[in-house]
């Protein structure tokens, strides 16, 4: 035992002062392995989305749109086709194909088949799109959920399999 500052220091105190030193090397080395291994499945499950959007061939502009409609002050009609319409007798002429003027793309846009055309009580037409429900979207949704809650147990595995390898004491140089 030896005084230091009026303090005894015994044997033990430097054990567990040597303990104690030990514990925050493992947990500095532990820290620096789960940010390793964050950013590392950070990038990995992003690529693996990524990878599952683009085998897919999910479109996700598509995907979240709403049916394109003819608007005449914003578009030019192309060309016209004869609807049946709910409510009328004979089939009405409406814009099949047309190009939207503020589409920086050029691209002509197309009546959509499974839109109905129904003549509402006030005499005028109206677009009936029905249920526009797609289930692809619940699709990506799940396999979102999927890698995000493997890429988060995966995570949890490494870092206690990598601290239950730590060795328990680190050999004095």
């Amino acid at each position: 035992m030896t005084a230091s500052s009026g303090n005894l220091v015994t044997p033990l105190d430097d054990v567990r002062r040597e303990q104690q030193g030990q514990e925050e090397l493992q947990a500095d080395r532990v820290r620096r392995y789960a940010y390793r291994v964050t950013a590392a499945l950070i990038v990995l499950c992003n690529a693996v989305l990524l990878l599952g959007v683009w085998v897919s061939g999910v479109n996700l502009d598509t995907l979240f749109t709403t049916p394109d409609r003819f608007n005449p002050a914003k578009d030019i009609c192309v060309r016209l086709s004869w609807h049946k319409v709910a409510g009328v007798e004979r089939p009405v002429q409406l814009c099949y194909e047309w190009i939207n003027l503020s589409d920086p793309s050029g691209d002509t846009h197309k009546f959509q088949a499974e839109t109905q055309v129904v003549k509402g009580a006030d005499g005028k037409l109206y677009f009936d799109d029905g249920v526009r429900m797609d289930y692809r979207v619940f699709i990506l949704g799940a396999f979102v959920a999927a890698v995000v809650v493997l890429g988060i147990a995966l995570k949890r595995y490494l870092i206690a399999r990598y601290r239950g390898r730590l060795p328990t004491r680190v050999a004095k140089v």
